[in-house]
């Protein structure tokens, strides 16, 4: 074979042939895997890729963050928002009476009171309300699909709180429903005293006796999210016997209130809400 012959022949072989043990590299020279599981390091599947991924928020949504709750512990006057339809206002006293005096007065309403469990209707369907009711006034009354007959019968007792009242406060009421809390099991459930026969802009004033509960407010949300009561704002108080709180304004328009259940032991408390009723409403 020709020295040039045997030239190409070696470029030809060399080309498939091994590589020189000189440029192998040896174990300590190749990169390390990284200690762990294979997906603890980053862009495993696709390690040439340097993307960073930014959330973007869809057109159509809104973030609502809940306003802070409020805790109203000072007695005087509290405007809880301005609306449209007005202001919502709260008048707190909550010693409105003495220990002893409201003390006397829950014992004679406990046992005096012409209390009834009533039913509740809520979407449709009716249910034991968890309480004790009692009405008292010339005209009846009609709420969450019960109908109260009149009863002129007043207690004397409730006919001296009234008037004391209307002497300290400067308003006139003509009816009162009365409710028993016997335990921390019983409640009522949000609401709003919006009924045809209070008219618009009711003013309801609330006076305890018994044990201490706890009593809240939350906002009604606007029209477009009726039912929607997500992050809506909470205001809450501690109604102790002998305290009084008024309700007034926009208060049943724009807000509901509660007494919720609770998970410790209450004794019974006597809460008389006195209002106005009107006839032919």
């Amino acid at each position: 074979m020709s020295n040039e012959k045997r030239k190409k022949a070696s470029r030809v072989q060399g080309g498939w042939a091994a590589p020189s043990i000189t440029n192998v590299r040896s174990d300590r020279d190749k990169p390390k895997m990284p200690i762990g599981p294979a997906w603890f390091g980053k862009n495993i599947d696709n390690p040439t890729i340097n993307e960073k991924h930014v959330y973007e928020k869809p057109a159509d949504e809104e973030i609502v963050q809940k306003p802070p709750d409020i805790i109203i512990k000072k007695q005087g006057i509290h405007d809880l928002s301005l609306e449209p339809s007005g202001v919502s206002r709260i008048r707190y006293f909550p010693h409105f009476l003495d220990e002893s005096e409201s003390g006397t007065l829950f014992t004679e309403l406990f046992h005096e009171c012409p209390w009834h469990q009533r039913s509740d209707l809520k979407n449709g369907v009716s249910y034991i309300q968890p309480r004790l009711t009692a009405w008292f006034g010339d005209l009846p009354y009609s709420y969450s699909g019960q109908k109260l007959d009149p009863n002129t019968k007043w207690l004397p007792c409730l006919v001296t709180l009234k008037d004391h009242l209307e002497e300290v406060t400067g308003l006139k009421f003509n009816s009162l429903l009365a409710n028993l809390y016997r335990d921390n099991h019983d409640s009522v459930d949000w609401h709003s005293d919006d009924e045809p026969e209070l008219r618009k802009n009711p003013t309801i004033a609330s006076l305890s006796f018994g044990d201490s509960r706890n009593f809240e407010l939350r906002k009604k949300p606007p029209p477009e999210h009726a039912n929607d009561f997500t992050n809506r704002q909470l205001v809450r108080l501690t109604l102790d016997a002998g305290s009084l709180l008024i309700m007034e304004g926009s208060v049943q328009d724009d807000w509901q209130h509660r007494v919720p259940k609770e998970y410790h032991d209450r004794g019974p408390r006597i809460n008389l809400t006195f209002r106005v009723i009107y006839p032919d409403s």
